[in-house]
């Protein structure tokens, strides 16, 4: 029960992030213990109080510093076990070295597992995107190549016309090259990314 707690605490935190801040009402009436607690147990930085500060300000009231320092502090012994940093680290989310110094070795640990993970992933997704970003551009080359063949044997074709086409159609084909180049590379890495991932699932210290 008190994980699934943590769990949507922290969800919750993610999606109103973008705000941050509280109104009018709710800053007159905030428990700044629970705020501090929500804010530890995502793992927010220190200076995230100043934010509260300022959305605060317009109503009249200033934090409860004392208040939300004991309910921030534990919250962070909550969010700060190796589980969360793995999955934090996995999720390539940041940390912000807000762990206590009793907790943080064994929390930085994790998360760095974690982050492994995610730089291996990130890596066969970008090649993944890379390929198919070439090839969509090849299918619109090879679209535009048979215009060009269309142009250069068209019987309405003026010489210049001709002259323009062959040029185009030559350098299409250099840029289609090109683009089989990069795309074999790219499977090469793609293949290397993925093996590398692999054998990382396969060793890495994983904490549930």
């Amino acid at each position: 029960m008190r994980t699934t707690a943590i769990l949507l605490a922290v969800g919750t935190l993610a999606l109103c992030a973008c705000a941050g801040t509280m109104n009018k009402d709710e800053c007159r009436t905030v428990d700044w213990r629970t705020v501090g607690y929500e804010d530890g147990v995502a793992g927010r930085p220190g200076d995230r109080i100043g934010q509260h500060r300022k959305a605060c300000a317009a109503a009249g009231v200033a934090p409860d510093l004392d208040a939300y320092r004991a309910g921030r502090d534990e919250g962070l012994r909550e969010y700060c076990q190796p589980r969360n940093g793995y999955r934090a680290g996995a999720n390539g989310a940041e940390y912000y070295d807000t762990c206590p110094a009793d907790l943080e070795p064994a929390f930085v640990a994790a998360y760095e597992s974690g982050r492994e993970l995610y730089v291996r992933e990130r890596r066969v997704a970008d090649a993944e995107a890379g390929i198919d970003n070439r090839r969509r551009e090849l299918a619109r080359l090879e679209d535009a190549a048979a215009r060009t063949a269309f142009q250069v044997l068209g019987a309405t074709a003026t010489p210049e016309q001709r002259a323009q086409a062959l040029l185009d159609a030559r350098q299409i084909a250099e840029r289609m090259g090109r683009l089989k180049a990069e795309i074999a590379d790219l499977e090469k890495d793609r293949a290397r990314y993925a093996q590398e991932l692999e054998n990382y699932r396969l060793t890495a210290d994983t904490v549930s």
